[in-house]
């Protein structure tokens, strides 16, 4: 995959290009990554990115000639435009398995009140945002966006089977896990766990997932895809939790 950052603070994304799955990715080869400045593309010599908006208002807004031209300076036949905002669809695991699958990813990070619409309505294909809060910037949300499709990436993660199983995949929260002490400060690990009985432990762990979903993310229930078994299980919790 190939993937460009426009950003006015390239260095925001110093460190983490150089760290954990992007790092790995980009040693890998699999990630092509590149962070560009929009003020490289800016005309005046001051480089200047933003202006008042029109009509008047608080704020200022970005203007379009810079990261018009930065987007069409690496653009290509197959890349996807992507605008980080607040006002764009909230970022979930189908759609970073969607993203994963492309091979050209170009990130707009916005700042200041916002950008030029002409951005919006003629550039970009996709606008993202990661929840309904204000950032600085779009920065943070692209690392955020880019994190969790690198690592969908076949290859990027040696056990593949591992991100099988997270949270979201399935439709659920994940089930808790454990390591070893097997007892700390007194608190043990569930026995079933130690028992070596794979089927009971697959129980367990489908069963610790509908509990955890049910506690913390309730919503999830009502569009999950729920078997003869997941029904008797969550039947089971609901009784216990009585």
């Amino acid at each position: 995959m190939k993937v460009h950052i426009l950003t006015i603070f390239p260095e925001y994304f110093e460190g983490i290009i150089k760290t954990g799955i992007i790092k790995i990715a980009q040693k890998k080869g699999i990630l092509d990554l590149k962070i560009l400045n929009i003020r490289d593309f800016a005309d005046d010599p001051y480089r200047q990115v933003d202006d008042y908006p029109y009509g008047g208002g608080p704020g200022m807004i970005m203007k379009p000639e810079p990261i018009f031209k930065a987007v069409m300076a690496v653009k290509e036949e197959n890349s996807k435009v992507i605008l980080l905002s607040p006002q764009g669809k909230v970022f979930n695991q189908k759609m970073a398995f969607e993203l994963s699958k492309l091979p050209h990813l170009i990130f707009i990070c916005g700042r200041y009140k916002g950008v030029d619409g002409r951005v919006r309505e003629y550039l970009c294909d996709w606008e993202i945002s990661i929840g309904d809060y204000i950032l600085s910037g779009g920065e943070a949300a692209c690392v955020v966006i880019l994190e969790a499709v690198v690592r969908l990436i076949k290859g990027v993660v040696s056990d593949y089977e591992s991100i099988e199983t997270d949270s979201f995949i399935s439709g659920l929260l994940d089930a808790t896990y454990y390591t070893r002490p097997k007892e700390f400060m007194g608190y043990k690990v569930p026995d079933i766990l130690l028992s070596g009985n794979h089927e009971e432990i697959r129980k367990w762990r489908r069963k610790s997932a509908l509990l955890n979903t049910l506690k913390n993310r309730p919503d999830l229930l009502k569009t999950a895809i729920l078997n003869e078994e997941d029904q008797k299980l969550l039947k089971e919790i609901e009784e216990e939790l009585k």
